[in-house]
């Protein structure tokens, strides 16, 4: 790209020398325009009609970074860069960062790497500017290489290297490694907290999270808006409500409940333990909402089985003019999906395409797939598979099994399996869902063969378990537990859900299980699911009247279901059960999802 006509100096006005009173007052002029781009262009073109540019490193400097403090464009910082005779390592640093803060990072490698052809020693600030830009291509084999060089230049040890180390290794999936770090810091501040609790909560470690988080506590360092993200991101996968509430009241308290970002995780936090009237008081209150906000909300209200006040926020949100993001399409088409709205669903998939110029990505059609699943039209579902313009994946493959077991299409269950043995063939829960089918067509030689291909493949079950807040503790229960501490009263308590059920009426639903055994035996099997044993806990540890939150790593099966709804009624709880793919919400023998999940 050349310069603009208007910045190109002619021949007769460059200088070798520019007097100092013109450099100065260009410099000055430069420092002027802390908040214009445009005014920033001017100068430029001043100081090169003046000889000052192209080729002064000190103008050069300066304009470059005040390029990059604006968040000016960087195809323009870098054809001034390549006009500056022997740049010095500030100019250099400057070029790193400006790459390594925009949306394009790859250039600060090169950057780099032309830095170092160059002999330029690095200082103090170039490692924290390039494992920032290491950091968001996810190039953990690169970083390896350039924390190596680190080490040999002497700069591992100082802070800000240390800092963008345990961020780089956190965001890269390598939570250990910036953990192990951090340990070894002589000097911890905030941004070193920041990072190895982030590392963390991006890595779906949440119990490390908080045990960090506390630990920061302890040392007297107070959190800000960055940690509270983590901690509330932490706090949302776990299901940890009252935690949670507490990020909340001290986010108040500090003022930070005005930190956007902050506030749009409080809201995710609020919409993933099931508190959707919470969520929307969140959003409610929130003086500047953006896209991320509106987003947040309406995927909250979907997935907790809201579709129709979904679809109404996100037509508010138009009106508002915010222009909503494939993300926000993707809790569209799951609100369609989950409420049955099959109709609604493929016009705004049309929508998304035609009005917004949104490309459909694998995790739209996999909605598509899924609402027409769902809703029971299992064959069409097979032939929008097969006329996707994107190869499907497993979990659009896996997403049909589902649909085609809950339909029982033996035909294409079996089609769907096929394919995920090419592409995912040690995924347990296909062979589930497969013998789940088989089992409620009493199929037991297929269930058998299944079993035996699992085990000579080495696939093992991943085990149901769920989880209770209590106390600010997490309680994790599976099936048949005896471990807690409480085991005896649980099952007393579990005893008497199971006869208070009898006289409403339950029938144990024992198709699905997965043994051609006596019905004794499979009834036996079902009271003693992870979500009821997690249920009888909260019964007896919670006051009566006081909601119940369990939260499940697997798809709540048909029996316990219908088991929850009954419980509901007979203790006057409401029962929130977020599984795998939604919340359901029981309450007085009814569930939110009605029976549509």
């Amino acid at each position: 790209m050349n310069l603009p006509a208007a910045l190109q100096p002619s021949s007769s006005s460059i200088q070798e020398h520019p007097k100092p009173a013109i450099l100065k007052k260009c410099i000055a002029l430069l420092l002027s325009c802390a908040s214009s781009t445009q005014k920033l262009r001017q100068v430029h073109a001043f100081s090169l009609r003046r000889g000052v540019l192209p080729s002064n490193p000190d103008m050069g400097k300066y304009l470059i970074f005040t390029l990059v403090s604006l968040s000016g464009p960087m195809s323009y910082a870098q054809k001034v860069f390549d006009h500056i005779q022997s740049p010095n390592i500030f100019t250099w640093n400057t070029m790193i960062r400006g790459y390594a803060e925009s949306d394009d990072p790859d250039p600060a490698i090169r950057i780099h790497s032309q830095m170092c052809l160059n002999s330029i020693a690095p200082d103090t600030h170039t490692y924290p500017f390039l494992f920032k830009a290491v950091a968001k291509l996810m190039a953990l084999r690169f970083g390896e290489k350039v924390h190596s060089t680190a080490i040999r230049n002497g700069l591992e040890s100082l802070v800000f290297v240390r800092n963008a180390l345990v961020h780089f290794y956190g965001v890269c999936g390598q939570a250990e490694s910036a953990h192990q770090l951090f340990v070894t810091m002589t000097e911890k501040n905030l941004v070193a907290w920041n990072s190895v609790i982030n590392g963390y909560a991006l890595n779906s470690r949440p119990n490390e999270t908080l045990t960090l988080f506390r630990e920061m506590e302890l040392e007297g360092v107070r959190p800000d808006g960055f940690t509270l993200v983590s901690l509330l991101t932490a706090s949302a996968e776990l299901g940890a409500l009252a935690l949670g509430r507490r990020a909340h009241v001290y986010m108040v308290k500090m003022g930070l409940d005005r930190n956007l970002h902050a506030a749009n995780a409080l809201l995710d936090l609020y919409s993933k333990c099931g508190e959707i009237r919470e969520a929307k008081q969140v959003f409610h209150e929130l003086e500047e909402k953006n896209v991320v906000s509106w987003t947040s909300l309406i995927v909250g209200l979907a997935v907790n089985g809201f579709g129709d006040m979904a679809l109404d926020l996100f037509k508010e949100m138009e009106e508002e003019g915010f222009v909503p993001t494939e993300i926000t399409f993707v809790g569209v088409l799951y609100a369609c999906s989950h409420c049955g709205m099959v109709d609604e669903g493929f016009s705004h998939f049309e929508r998304m395409q035609k009005e917004f110029g949104i490309k459909p990505k694998i995790e739209h059609y996999g909605c598509m797939v899924d609402l027409l699943g769902r809703a029971g039209f299992v064959n069409r579902a097979y032939e929008y598979i097969k006329n996707m313009p994107l190869e499907p994946n497993a979990v659009i493959w896996r997403t049909l099994l589902g649909s085609s077991s809950i339909h029982r299409n033996f035909e294409l269950a079996e089609v769907a399996r096929n394919q995920l043995m090419r592409k995912d063939p040690t995924h347990s829960g296909d062979y589930v869902l497969l013998s789940n089918l088989y089992a409620s067509g009493r199929r037991w030689s297929d269930v058998h063969m299944l079993r035996e291909k699992m085990l000579q493949g080495g696939v093992k079950k991943v085990p149901g378990h769920s989880l209770v807040e209590l106390g600010n503790h997490v309680h994790e229960f599976v099936m048949g537990d005896l471990s807690h501490p409480q085991t005896r009263p649980i099952y007393a308590k579990l005893a008497e859900m199971t006869k208070l059920l009898r006289i409403e009426g339950y029938v144990p639903h024992t198709l699905n299980v997965l043994a051609d055994i006596e019905e004794e035996e499979k009834e036996t099997a079902l009271s003693y699911h992870s979500e009821k044993i997690a249920i009888a806990f909260a019964l007896i540890n919670t006051p009566p009247g006081t909601p119940i939150r369990i939260l499940k790593n697997l798809r709540v099966c048909a029996d316990c279901h219908l088991a929850i709804k009954i419980v509901s009624k007979i203790y006057g709880r409401e029962i929130v059960v977020r599984d795998r793919s939604r919340f359901h919400h029981f309450t007085n023998g009814d569930c939110s999802c009605k029976d549509y999940w």
